[in-house]
C-alpha cells in the first residue's frame, strides 16, 4: 500500500525507525519498474493528488497484465482506461479470487480493486451534462473516473440545444444540490458548455466529442466553439472525458480543503 510518510516520521520521533529505513522506504514508492516495458510513478497521488493510471489504448494485454501484477502488490486499486472487454475477462480470470474486477463497457474502463478495501465519497458532487446521447461514452469515461477517485456525481444526457428547455430542469436539480463543478460534453458545433456557463455559479469544463461529419467534423468544430465561447469555461481536448474528470477532481479537493 501507499506509503504513509507522517506515520513514518511519527515512527522515526519515538526512535522506532531510522533515517535509513525511512530514507530506502521512500524509494522503494518512488518508482516501480515493470519488466522492460513500463515505468510507474508511484508517487503521483501523493505528489499531484491522483494515482497513476494505466491508458490500455495501444498497449498489448500481456504488458497491461503485467502492470496490475505488479502494481497490486503496491496499490489496493488499479484503474485502466480505454480498454476492452476481453482484457477485463482476463483480469477477472487471474485476479477475482481477491479482487473486484469491474469493466464498465460504456466508460471502457476497467477497475481492479482489493475486496477488502474501504473507500469513503467525498461531499462535492459534480456535474456531468452531454448535448446528445452520441456523447454518452465521453461522458461516462469522466463519471467513471471522478467517481473512482472519490467523488459523487449527478448527471444529466441528451438535452442540448436542439431542444434547449430540456436542460433546465437537471440543471435546477443540479444548482439545487450544490454542484460548483460541471463537465458539459458536445459535439457538432459545440455549443452547450458556454450556454450552460452562462446559467450557473461554478467552473464548467467543456469537452468536445468527435461527433458530427462534413466539414468542421471529428470534433473539430465543437473544440473552436468552446475555445471561442464568449462565457468563461475550461476545454480539453477531443474525447478527453478522462482529463476532464481528473480536473473536475482537482478543483473538487481544492473546494474541499476550502470549506474545511
Amino acid at each position: 500500500m501507499q506509503i504513509d510518510l507522517k506515520e513514518l516520521l511519527q515512527k522515526y520521533k519515538n526512535g522506532k525507525i531510522s533515517a535509513e529505513e525511512i530514507e530506502k522506504k521512500i524509494k522503494q514508492e518512488k518508482i516501480l519498474f515493470v519488466k522492460k516495458h513500463t515505468v510507474v510513478d508511484l508517487e503521483r497521488d501523493y505528489r499531484c493528488g491522483i494515482p497513476e493510471v494505466i491508458l490500455g489504448e495501444g498497449k498489448k494485454d500481456e504488458q497491461v497484465i503485467d502492470i496490475v501484477k505488479d502494481l497490486l502488490r503496491k496499490r489496493g486499486k488499479v484503474i485502466i482506461t480505454r480498454t476492452k472487454k476481453n482484457l477485463s475477462n482476463k483480469l477477472q480470470k487471474i485476479f477475482s479470487d481477491r479482487y473486484n474486477v469491474d469493466f464498465y463497457d460504456i466508460a471502457k474502463i476497467c477497475v481492479i480493486k482489493d475486496k477488502k478495501l474501504s473507500e469513503k465519497r467525498e461531499k462535492t458532487i459534480i456535474g456531468i451534462i452531454t448535448a446528445g446521447t452520441s456523447d454518452i461514452p465521453v461522458a461516462e469515461e469522466a463519471r467513471i473516473t471522478i467517481e473512482e477517485l472519490g467523488f459523487r456525481t449527478i448527471k444529466a444526457y441528451d438535452v442540448g440545444v436542439a431542444g434547449l428547455h430540456r436542460v433546465l430542469d437537471p440543471l435546477k436539480e443540479m444548482i439545487e444540490k450544490g454542484v460548483k463543478i460541471f463537465i458539459v460534453v458536445a459535439g457538432r458545433e459545440g455549443t452547450l458548455p458556454g450556454l450552460v456557463a452562462g446559467m450557473v455559479d461554478g467552473v464548467v469544463i467543456g469537452v468536445p466529442v468527435s461527433t458530427g461529419y462534413g466539414y468542421g467534423g471529428k470534433g473539430e468544430a465543437a473544440l473552436k466553439a468552446m475555445l471561442q465561447s464568449c462565457a468563461s469555461i475550461a476545454v480539453v481536448n477531443i474525447d478527453a472525458g478522462f482529463v476532464a474528470g481528473v480536473l473536475a477532481v482537482k478543483i473538487a479537493k481544492i473546494i474541499g480543503k476550502a470549506e474545511k
